[in-house]
């Protein structure tokens, strides 16, 4: 106990030497606990503001609890004004669903009272539909489809079962705009018996809600609601008994279903956590070392007077575990505070957000990890302490010198972990798949990726020590050049090897982590940007719709006219197609698919790459063909294949082969004669076209004009293809965007244990200091040594997981099976090298100034 009391008693004299040597556990402890109010907030927020049912609905008739959301049941039109009159409804309001052909495109018609309690939507232009006949749409929609107040639009609500074509024309008019909670370009708004006449010969109601009396029973309500259930057909098969469900139920099911999405966003937010919280464990281990180190005399004498190894042990053990506890409480009441902060901040821009309670049980768990960590840190040092001899009592100086080797036993350790990281990637690449995946797995694979890399990370810190010197003398030459400033860096992180290895694995966790999603983002970028060019090479694509007897259709000649006369549209490309090719003697037993498009027309199309050959040698009697087609027939550049559409025949050289699909999805791209000769109509089959404009006033003006093109022109359908890349585009950037956050979290940790490391080996050295400053070095040339000295930290662990990051992104990459290209931004990874040295030689600004502020005979004079 005295050994304990001894070493308590100097944490509470240095309060400075606890708060670093803890630092990095506290901003662990914030970022946890700061990630469970984050998950209350989202959730509470969630829950409060995405339920689609309205306050007001005191009663729900709808699926059973449970249930899947779209799950349909047996409930008629007609029972809605049933349960309107049973005593004590005030309101009841039916949930129905209708849709059909406008023009080529879906509009989707729900119904809704308009006003009142149970309103779901706000007229905010014109007025909310009252008669047959007449309906409101939503903004975007009004937008997209050209559908202002006053328009008249022509929807077929059904299909005929043999053409496929569009049937039943009801005329609508557009009598207001509303605002509603989801606008998603194709919505519009009607009353019940408006929605319920459009539905056809198959009406049905997805739920009704009812508002009660003031005072109304609510039981008696719910039971005379059941026997007019019970009184009812029997359901038909594919539809559920109707039941009656309390409106606060249903709104919460509703909400946490929502939630859950959220939860397992949050667990997936939690694997960077516990990767920021083993960062943290990292540096504290490291800190722990260098804080033992620096007290290596005390220790010593603590030894001499008769101490023991296991009491020493256990009473720095205990050091550790009240630095974590200091820590965790101190993080977690940061986090709280902050939480809390940021809420308010957030409502001042309108936007809604719910403040986080306080969960008690969470913090008590975030500061036992806190103490848990230190604990599991401060072992291997405390122990190595522990072991000091008496003798080291005699030495004039405060602190030992570290070894600058490893044992025997850890090199073992660390070369048995790079055997086994080397033989599992070797397994990964040698059982990579093919472009045909069908019957891959990656999951095997990608676990081999991810236990290779966790292998490859445990022997860099095996072998660290070692490795630091050659990497040191690669990396430190420029700084040696910089005269002695720069050798007294490069001399001061070379001396000691252990610490500038503990510090720089921290580092290079980061950077390895930062490198392969950047590696794999840009990867899946580019593949991202080659399907989309193939499938969606244009804003909009005008096609003629087959006729009845299957032979292609075409564009009236007026159309591609008009098109190339519009301000509005550019790259206007006109393309024919025929879905009817053989390739005679491939055994193949289906039609191929082909198309004349030309491959420079558009510029997306230059984002296309090829596996081999080149695009620009299509021409008479040279095509370019999948890669899945090159695979099936065993087809390469050079080869000559025979085509044939019916009667006609066409023989062609394979000069170019894409690395999956064709455009259009398409088999073939070939030169217009070759389609000529295969019986392609004179006229296109089809029209891509580009917005002149790139923002969305200029789309919606080239879809006007796109609509403008359809009019009079009948079998002509549009899409509008750039929807589908902005979607695509919005979700690769929000994923890489929030995982590059996250990633930041052990970068975050990572300059704090530089700094800290800084701060603490300023203290070790202070008669170095002063003993440099004594024979002529100034205080500026100790700030930057120093501070150079944090960068070397940086240098070395960028350096590390950069080597590593990259070739285990690009496994990755093909280890998932998507036939992903291996890309390698090196703008991207250099700026992330720059960035990391920048921020660790910021690190050690502040602890460089400190330093140089000491007076040199005031240091000398330090034991």
């Amino acid at each position: 106990m005295k050994v304990l009391g001894t070493q308590l008693a100097g944490v509470a004299r240095r309060p400075a030497r606890l708060l670093l040597t803890g630092l990095a556990v506290l901003v662990a402890s914030f970022v946890v606990y700061a990630t469970i109010l984050a998950q209350d907030i989202t959730e509470k927020t969630t829950i409060e503001g995405l339920s689609g049912t309205p306050a007001a609905a005191d009663l729900v008739i709808g699926a059973a609890a449970g249930s899947d959301p779209y799950t349909e049941v047996a409930l008629a039109p007609g029972d809605i004004a049933k349960f309107r009159a049973v005593p004590g409804v005030a309101e009841a309001a039916g949930r129905v669903r209708a849709g059909g052909d406008v023009n080529g495109e879906y509009l989707e018609i729900m119904a809704d009272p308009g006003t009142g309690p149970l309103a779901t939507t706000r007229t905010i232009e014109g007025t909310y539909p009252s008669a047959p006949g007449q309906l409101a749409v939503s903004p975007r929609t009004a937008s997209r489809m050209g559908l202002p107040v006053g328009s008249t639009i022509t929807i077929h609500t059904d299909w005929d079962d043999k053409t496929s074509k569009p049937i039943n024309p009801v005329k609508l008019t557009v009598t207001g705009v509303v605002d509603t909670e989801g606008d998603f370009g194709a919505t519009a708004y009607a009353p019940q018996s408006t929605v319920t006449a459009l539905q056809g010969r198959n009406p049905s109601v997805r739920q009704v809600e009812l508002r009660l009396e003031p005072g109304a029973d609510s039981a008696a309500v719910t039971a005379a609601a059941e026997r007019i259930i019970a009184a009812g057909p029997k359901p038909a098969d594919g539809l559920q008994a109707a039941a009656v469900r309390s409106g606060a139920d249903v709104r919460r099911d509703e909400a946490e279903a929502a939630a859950a999405d959220i939860k397992t966003l949050f667990m997936a937010i939690g694997v960077f956590v516990a990767v920021a919280v083993c960062a943290a464990a990292l540096v504290a281990t490291s800190t722990f070392r260098i804080v033992f180190a620096q007290r290596m005399r005390q220790l010593a004498l603590l030894r001499a007077v008769g101490a023991g190894r296991g009491p020493l042990w256990r009473a720095l053990a205990a050091e550790g575990a009240l630095t974590g506890l200091v820590a965790g409480v101190v993080g977690v009441l940061g986090a709280l505070a902050f939480g809390h902060a940021l809420p308010p901040l957030i409502r001042a821009f309108d936007i809604a957000v719910v403040s986080p309670g306080a969960p008690v049980r969470p913090a008590l768990y975030v500061v036992l990890l806190a103490v848990a960590i230190t604990v599991i840190a401060v072992v291997a040092p405390a122990f190595t302490a522990a072991k000091v001899s008496p003798m080291e009592a005699l030495r004039s100086a405060s602190t030992t010198s570290g070894s600058k080797t490893i044992g025997k036993f850890r090199a073992v350790v660390g070369v048995l972990l790079a055997l086994g990281s080397g033989l599992l990637a070797a397994y990964v690449v040698t059982n990579l798949p093919g472009r045909d995946t069908k019957d891959y797995d990656p999951e095997p694979m990608m676990l081999s990726v991810v236990a290779s890399g966790l292998l490859a990370f445990l022997a860099l810190m095996a072998l660290g020590p070692v490795l630091v010197r050659p990497l040191l003398a690669a990396l430190g030459w420029p700084l040696r050049r910089l005269g002695p400033v720069g050798r007294l860096a490069v001399g001061g992180v070379g001396g000691a090897p252990r610490r500038a290895a503990a510090v720089s694995v921290v580092v290079a966790l980061g950077v390895t982590l930062i490198a392969s999603v950047v590696v794999t983002g840009a990867s899946a970028r580019i593949l991202t940007d080659r399907q989309l060019a193939s499938s969606a090479p244009a804003d909009f694509e005008l096609r003629a719709q087959e006729s009845n007897g299957g032979a292609p259709a075409t564009l009236p000649a007026t159309v591609l006219t008009q098109a190339k006369a519009s301000a509005d549209l550019t790259h206007v490309a006109p393309y024919r197609r025929l879905d009817t090719i053989e390739l005679t003697g491939s055994g193949l037993d289906w039609k191929l698919r082909a198309n004349d498009l030309a491959m420079t027309a558009l510029p997306e199309l230059k984002k296309i790459d090829v596996q081999n050959g080149s695009l620009a040698a299509i021409g008479p009697g040279k095509i370019a063909i999948s890669g899945w087609l090159a695979d099936d027939i065993d087809a390469r550049v050079g080869s000559t294949l025979d085509l044939k559409a019916g009667a006609k025949k066409a023989t062609v050289e394979v000069v170019a082969v894409f690395p999956d699909s064709a455009p259009l999805q398409s088999e073939l791209i070939t030169d217009p004669a070759d389609l000529t000769k295969l019986g392609a109509p004179a006229n296109p089959t089809g029209l891509l076209v580009d917005a002149a404009k790139p923002d969305e006033d200029g789309r919606t003006a080239a879809l006007k004009a796109m609509r403008q093109l359809q009019r009079g022109n009948t079998g002509l359908g549009l899409e509008v293809l750039a929807d589908q890349r902005d979607e695509a585009n919005k979700i690769i950037a929000s994923v890489l965007a929030v995982v590059l956050g996250l990633v930041g979290l052990t970068v975050l940790i990572a300059v704090v244990g530089v700094g800290t490391t800084t701060a603490l080996s300023v203290v070790e050295r202070v008669r170095e200091s002063g003993l440099l400053r004594a024979v002529g070095l100034s205080r500026g040339g100790l700030r930057a040594m120093l501070t150079a000295e944090s960068s070397l930290y940086g240098v070395i662990g960028a350096a590390a997981g950069l080597l590593l990051g990259v070739p285990y992104a690009w496994l990755m990459v093909k280890a998932l099976g998507v036939n992903a290209p291996l890309e390698l931004p090196v703008g991207q990874l250099a700026l992330v090298f720059v960035a990391l040295v920048t921020f660790t030689a910021l690190a050690g600004v502040l602890p460089a100034r400190k330093a140089a502020k000491v007076s040199p005979v005031a240091a000398l004079a330090t034991d």
